[in-house]
């Protein structure tokens, strides 16, 4: 079982930027890729980035490429997005994923282990 929980949500000004943490505990993290999603009012969750186990690669949804940076911190157990340049269209509850297999997240847009979600609000 993996245990995950996210910090770092708010409000802010378009434009602004916020830094999303995932704090994760029970297996060892860096056996799993990680990820983040996203959920607007009324939509359905959408994928957002996420991170490969070993050498790190990267993966984003196109409406977030070149303004949110997704990394990770095995020795912490802790997964970041940094989002920069944000759209009132960014907000939603953001939601941690962690998974054996990244294509779950990137294609599949399921996991095998989820946050709670943290609330991100953009003011225009």
């Amino acid at each position: 079982q993996v245990q995950l929980v996210e910090s770092g949500g708010g409000l802010v000004q378009a434009g602004g930027s916020l830094r999303l943490s995932c704090a994760a505990s029970g297996r060892t993290l860096d056996t799993y890729a990680l990820g983040w999603f996203r959920q607007a009012p009324g939509k359905e969750r959408e994928f957002v980035a996420a991170i490969s186990r070993n050498v790190g690669l990267t993966y984003y949804v196109d409406s977030v490429k070149g303004r949110f940076t997704i990394s990770r911190d095995n020795a912490k157990s802790t997964v970041y997005l940094q989002m920069n340049s944000l759209k009132p269209e960014d907000t939603a509850v953001y939601y941690c994923a962690a998974d054996y297999i990244i294509s779950t997240m990137t294609k599949r847009q399921r996991s095998e282990y989820w946050g709670q979600g943290t609330q991100v609000t953009v003011s225009s």
